[in-house]
């Protein structure tokens, strides 16, 4: 129990490194969707931007997410079973392979961009798709910083750095603020688009000194023949498609909504973001701290403390997304109001956004659970399995998408995705429990039934502290809905934390010993 406590330690101390970064990124990524809004609003200029932007994001997350999960473990199995000198002859195979193919897409998609925008938003009115490629022509060359970035990123992580690559979100959102008051207020919504690829080449630049340190050497070779390049590139296809499977939620959405009346696609835009926060400020920083350490004991076979981390990691995870959720339903409108309405977001985008993120949410713990299930399954050096099952969620996700926004337009849209990715969910944890038999499901369920019914009171405070307040709080009185949201949120971690104590959930003194343990080095849990 001893070594199980020191790795959870190591893992909550990473995850509160990154937790912190993340905080800030987010922080900062919320004035950056802020000023968006008060600069454009939800208006056809922003769908524009929107859509331009999908077609290099998705590439991005397919080609260098598909090499985050398969490099980093090579690397590790690499160095930490053989040689850390033939880890980096990998890496430097890899980046100048990559290099090119970033190269040669980012010429096609400047090409190629009307095209491109047409297969992604069908419907768009003409001088919205127009403008539209003019952007993405403008922005495609971010695919190749933002590539970098993230491959950066995974090779520090598995040399156990995790600030530098957390760090690296945070100038991203700062440059984008800046341009978008600076060449957003010259150029309008070009200088915007600029101002996204000098963002992320600042994102990739800024993580090179760390590189440096850890050891690598950058050299122009191509070292195709190498067992672990083979490897790389055996794995990466099944993990690339599984990438680009499940970035098909985002290709629906922008499809079907770019039929819908103008700011639909910017609603969505700005909903998504918000159900991101809590994901990208704890379960991402989970996920990153988590996955070079599960990656280590699936290599070493050490399959009860890899079950046993597993297990405790996504419980933790539920205890914190799912009264998440419940937050974001029951405060959805003063929230939308507080953050974006001002300048040219009226009272037509908040309605609009608040549907969003009330549909969004729903599935807010699906979404986040997934993400700590695949990387276990890119862990285990199986790439497979979730590709299979992300392509059921993504039919069901298309499926419901199809049978949704005839009852409820744009919010059918985000309905269908929280439903696909709680299937997801489900599929994911029985094929991932009958590979490596981590969960209990009688355990597990009365724990999910603990949290639900706890989140259920905590929904029940929040809802009547803001409903109360409400009268107090101007649709346009910052400091009024500021009050509103944040005692409603605080009568809900204080009614969240009495019910946690009186149901007894164990995860909730775990986590509380955690916070412990990382205050006082460790001392008490080692």
């Amino acid at each position: 129990m001893v070594k199980k406590s020191a790795t959870g330690v190591m893992i909550f101390k990473i995850t509160i490194l990154i937790a912190f970064f993340n905080l800030l990124s987010r922080f900062l990524g919320l004035i950056r969707d802020m000023v968006i809004a008060r600069q454009f609003g939800a208006s056809a200029a922003t769908d524009a931007y929107l859509v331009a932007f999908t077609a290099p994001n998705l590439l991005f997350f397919i080609i260098s997410g598909s090499l985050a999960a398969v490099v980093v473990p090579v690397f590790i199995e690499f160095s930490t079973k053989k040689d850390k000198h033939e880890a980096w002859r990998i890496f430097n195979t890899v980046f100048n392979t990559v290099t090119i193919l970033f190269f040669i897409i980012s010429a096609a998609g400047i090409l190629g961009a009307a095209g491109i925008v047409r297969l992604i938003a069908p419907m768009l009115p003409d001088e919205t798709a127009k403008l539209a490629a003019e952007l993405a022509a403008i922005m495609f060359p971010l695919l190749i910083f933002s590539g970098w970035a993230s491959l950066f990123a995974g090779l520090l992580n598995a040399n156990n750095i995790f600030g530098i690559p957390a760090f690296s979100n945070v100038a991203n959102n700062l440059v984008i603020i800046i341009s978008a008051l600076t060449l957003g207020s010259i150029y309008g919504i070009y200088g915007l688009a600029a101002g996204t690829v000098i963002a992320m080449a600042i994102m990739a630049f800024i993580q090179i000194p760390a590189l440096i340190r850890a050891g690598c050497r950058y050299s122009p070779a191509l070292e195709l023949g190498h067992p672990g390049v083979k490897k790389v590139f055996r794995l990466i296809m099944p993990a690339a498609l599984g990438i680009t499977v499940n970035q098909a939620y985002i290709l629906i959405e922008r499809i079907f909504a770019s039929g819908m009346p103008s700011g639909s696609i910017s609603s969505l835009n700005f909903a998504n973001k918000l159900v991101q926060f809590p994901i990208s400020l704890f379960v991402l920083a989970l996920g990153t701290a988590v996955f070079p350490t599960l990656t280590r004991l699936s290599a070493i076979g050490e399959r009860e403390e890899f079950s046993y981390t597993l297990t405790r990691l996504l419980k933790i995870m539920i205890l914190g997304m799912v009264p998440a959720s419940a937050g974001l339903i029951v405060l959805r409108y003063p929230i939308v109001a507080l953050l974006f309405q001002r300048g040219e977001f009226d009272q037509r985008a908040v309605e609009l956004t608040s549907v969003a993120l009330l549909f969004y949410s729903v599935g807010l713990a699906g979404q986040a659970a997934n993400i700590i299930l695949t990387k276990a399954f890119y862990s285990l050096q199986d790439t497979r399995t979730p590709v299979k099952l992300t392509l059921i969620t993504v039919l069901v996700n298309l499926v419901l998408s199809v049978l949704l926004i005839r009852f409820f337009q744009h919010g059918g849209l985000a309905l269908a995705n929280s439903l696909a990715s709680l299937t997801g969910t489900a599929l994911f944890m029985i094929f991932l429990n009958k590979k490596v038999a981590f969960l209990k499901w009688v355990g597990f369920l009365k724990f999910t039934l603990s949290v639900l019914a706890a989140t259920g009171l905590t929904a029940v405070a929040s809802y009547g502290v803001s409903a109360a307040l409400a009268g107090f709080a101007d649709a346009r009185d910052a400091f009024g809905l500021a009050f509103q949201v944040g005692t409603a949120v605080l009568a809900g971690v204080a009614v969240f934390t009495a019910s946690a104590v009186a149901f007894r959930i164990e995860e909730f003194y775990i986590l509380w010993n955690f916070l412990k343990g990382f205050i006082t080095g460790g001392r008490e849990n080692s």
